[in-house]
């Protein structure tokens, strides 16, 4: 992975274009990405359920860092092409998180799995995601 490649540079990027996102980088590897988001008010359904669309937008988001990952710098304009979820159980906490990983690479596209989860607890994902990012032509 290239050290210009880091946490930060995406978070400095993902604030710069998407500066009403709550959504964060917190770690990447080298198939990797986690990305994280405080859960709001606005965020939740009735029965205190994290909804749907915030637990999908932070799939999206960190399929969208692991992109980064996949072509080995921060790419902004790589843009999804599809994605798909299954709940698997109702989310609840106050956190949720999703870890992204590398399921394959082309000269075009990055797709990935994402799981996500609440709090801290990784061993009791409530959705899972697969997607791919449509990379743009090289400069």
């Amino acid at each position: 992975m290239p050290n210009d490649l880091t946490v930060e540079a995406i978070n400095a990027m993902s604030r710069e274009q998407f500066p009403g996102s709550t959504n964060v980088c917190v770690a990447i590897g080298d198939d990797f990405a986690i990305a994280t988001s405080t859960v709001s008010e606005n965020n939740i359904r009735p029965g205190g359920f994290v909804s749907g669309p915030t637990q999908f937008g932070l799939a999206d988001c960190a399929l969208w860092f692991v992109s980064f990952v996949a072509v080995g710098r921060v790419e902004p304009m790589a843009l999804t092409s599809e994605l798909s979820i299954r709940f698997l159980r109702p989310a609840q906490g106050s956190s949720i998180s999703a870890r992204a990983t590398i399921d394959a690479v082309s000269r075009r596209s990055v797709v990935g799995t994402v799981n996500v989860w609440c709090d801290d607890d990784s061993s009791r994902i409530t959705a899972t995601a697969q997607g791919t990012y449509a990379l743009p032509l090289p400069r």
